[in-house]
């Protein structure tokens, strides 16, 4: 994003005297990046469909964020506390907005905790393969050599392991809180990113731009701050938008099996499997949860593909 052309870095460096070449072509740069993203933003807007999906993900996120304030002020109750003995009330009986389950508890506040916590989840996981793949790729990518050999022989070991089976072996192991959960999704989705990365960065460090950089004397902290994060920094938005809703389906599936997030604490997934069995008392209880995860996943994929479009014109222009 943050490219400049050759020849404008040979007309600044001609300008500009020797000791000042560096903060000029620094301050080209970052006036070149901050036009191109705002060039983004300008292309990102003009998609309906990606800035109304954008607004569904904001709600869904505010709704569930905000379920302490939903228990408190809203429905009055906690996530596992029973209603009375009121069983399988429908949607709109007794105040409970979307009726209560098998055990008398409030459906619209466990929907609410359980939303927070399955993206939660999500959340810490794209953070810590984000936190873990980025920096290994970029290591790799920028300084190559041993380090880039040492990196990619672990990214394939762990690449051969069978992510499925491992999730399903430390969840019959121990039980695993959200955060648990979330470190192990983590640790078994950071390769693809590193791979990602070290890519991008190989690319972007032979450029132009970057050389002159170099032989004008910036340090490699300075090389990758100004010239080679802005580069990378759109791949990285990109991902980040299309793991969120896979690691959103992967704890679903998990808790669903039994094997994510235990109860009474409530996920999407473990209220689907709570339901299953009581569909012929109340269909209300799986079609909820499981709209809600359907419309997450679809609305964070359709912003994903608005973000990828407006980061690459190119995309645009076929």
């Amino acid at each position: 994003m943050a490219d400049v052309r050759p020849e404008r870095v040979t007309e600044t460096c001609a300008r500009v005297p020797t000791t000042a070449r560096g903060a000029e072509l620094s301050r080209v740069a970052r006036t070149k990046a901050r036009s191109n993203f705002q060039q983004a933003w300008t292309r990102f807007r003009r998609n309906h469909l990606a800035v109304g999906s954008l607004v569904v993900v904001v709600l869904i996120f505010a709704f569930g964020f905000s379920a302490p304030l939903i228990s408190r002020y809203v429905t009055h109750v906690g996530y596992d506390e029973q209603v009375l003995l009121d069983k399988f009330l429908r949607p709109g009986e007794k105040g409970h907005l979307l009726g209560t389950d098998n055990l008398g508890r409030d459906v619209l506040t466990r929907l609410a905790y359980g939303a927070r916590v399955s993206m939660t989840v999500a959340l810490l996981a794209v953070a810590s393969a984000l936190l873990l793949g980025g920096t290994l790729g970029a290591l790799a990518g920028y300084y190559g050599r041993w380090i880039d050999s040492v990196t990619m022989r672990f990214v394939d070991i762990m690449l051969s392991i069978p992510a499925l089976f491992l999730l399903i072996f430390i969840g019959t192991l121990f039980p695993v809180g959200p955060t648990t959960l979330a470190l192990v999704i983590a640790a078994v989705s950071w390769m693809g990113l590193a791979r990602l990365i070290r890519g991008e960065i190989m690319s972007v460090k032979r450029r132009d731009y970057v050389e002159a950089a170099r032989v004008l004397g910036a340090s490699d902290g300075r090389i990758i701050v100004r010239h080679i994060i802005p580069n990378v920094t759109p791949i990285v938005i990109v991902w980040a938008t299309l793991a969120l809703p896979s690691f959103i389906l992967v704890e679903a599936a998990l808790s669903f099996l039994g094997l994510g997030v235990q109860v009474p604490v409530p996920s999407l997934g473990n209220m689907l499997s709570g339901a299953i069995t009581y569909l012929s008392h109340s269909w209300t209880l799986i079609v909820i949860p499981g709209l809600v995860i359907y419309l997450t996943v679809l609305a964070i994929n359709l912003v994903g593909n608005g973000l990828r479009d407006a980061l690459d014109p190119r995309l645009g222009e076929q």
